[in-house]
């Protein structure tokens, strides 16, 4: 009778130990760096400038 009370004891214990989930691991997101260019490309400026001297001197 003591052993099985020693018995159920102890497994009690036991499960109490692996009663709560471990924490969740903190992951931080990787840091992306990105090349900013300007919105022209640096071929639309230009075009654009050509159309309107065109433009101006057709009138």
């Amino acid at each position: 009778m003591k052993k099985l009370v020693l018995a159920a004891a102890l497994t009690a214990a036991a499960s109490t130990a692996f009663a709560g989930a471990p924490a969740d691991p903190v992951i931080e997101a990787p840091v992306i760096v990105e090349e900013t260019t300007g919105s022209s490309g640096g071929w639309v400026l230009p075009i654009l400038l050509l159309v309107v001297v065109a433009a101006a001197l057709a009138d």
